[in-house]
């Protein structure tokens, strides 16, 4: 028998609590009328809402459905989800994981990143809440209640660091779990998302479902990334024959049959040189995988615009 008081935090005021891997496993989840409080709950869940809380650093491991945040304000969080909503809240600062587009409404002084976080436990917290490490829209936020003149969210600035927001937990119960909020270790890759493209030239890399699809995408993502291109987004998604056409255009046919294994993972890059950059990195790399790869700069934009707006439609965005 679930007890919902397990599942609970509620009128806790200057506290750190939280749960460990594995105490929450994929249940529901209440969060409210906390003041100054750090809350981690390192484990995934069904759904959490947060109501009336104040001042507070929270963390939430990956969320199967919804996060809903209501009134409230002054709070950092971490957040993996696959809807993110608030309403009535003010000064959110949010690193954000979420597989659809982010909803604010009646909200003000919202500011967004990119969610960065690593413990052993999260691959397999996100696979348990049926989230993509790759579909992650933090900076796409649709604002239901703009005001004319004002804007109601920003993004953290880029060099934002996620431990000056939501520090490490101070109690021994939750210093077991062995987290890093370094950067280059994060479960989800670090794309900028909406910010401003440093260059014209963007660049499509397209893996094929297989044994070793998430390593080579993320071996890529630190090659390219290394040689100072920008991931700017990342894409998981099921395609069919009619949709390969419309991506890969004339190299369809040699990519259809890679199609029935699974959905495929897509990377765009960012900078001057990330056509050649990135073609001779796969060439040099994964000479045994079939990836597609933008051919040219002319091409590239157009591949990049293909899939996306295949991507989007797909995902009902």
């Amino acid at each position: 028998q679930v007890d919902p008081k397990d599942y609970t935090f509620s009128g806790l005021k200057d506290e750190t609590v939280g749960r460990l891997p594995g105490k929450v496993a994929g249940q529901q989840f209440v969060i409210q009328d906390c003041e100054n409080c750090s809350i981690y709950i390192f484990d995934h869940s069904a759904t959490i809402t947060i109501d009336d809380c104040v001042n507070c650093q929270i963390f939430l491991g990956p969320i199967k459905g919804s996060v809903f945040f209501r009134d409230c304000k002054d709070c950092k969080c971490i957040v993996a989800c696959q809807q993110f909503r608030t309403r009535d809240c003010k000064k959110l600062e949010v690193f954000l994981c979420c597989a659809t587009q982010p909803i604010i409404e009646s909200s003000t002084g919202m500011k967004f990143g990119c969610f960065q976080y690593y413990y052993p436990e999260l691959a397999l917290q996100f696979k348990d809440a049926g989230l993509s490490i790759f579909n992650n829209t933090w900076s796409n936020i649709h604002d239901f209640t703009p005001v004319s003149g004002e804007n109601n969210w920003g993004l953290l600035p880029e060099d934002a660091v996620v431990q000056d927001y939501v520090p490490l937990p101070s109690s021994e119960e939750l210093k077991a779990v062995r987290i890093s909020t370094d950067a280059t270790r994060s479960i989800i890759p670090i794309t900028r998302g909406r910010r401003h493209k440093s260059s014209d030239e963007s660049c499509l890399a397209v893996f094929f479902a297989g044994d070793y699809t998430t390593a080579n995408a993320r071996k890529l993502i630190d090659e390219m990334t290394g040689k100072g291109f920008q991931l700017v987004q990342t894409k998981e998604v099921s395609m069919k024959a009619e949709d390969a056409h419309r991506v890969f255009q004339q190299c369809a046919s040699e990519f259809i049959p890679l199609l029935e294994k699974g959905p495929v993972v897509a990377l765009e890059f960012n900078g001057d040189g990330a056509v050649e950059g990135c073609r001779s990195t796969i060439n040099d790399v994964f000479s045994g995988t079939k990836v597609f790869v933008s051919e040219s700069k002319a091409s590239a934009s157009q591949d990049v615009d293909n899939f996306y707006n295949f991507a989007d439609i797909q995902m009902g965005m």
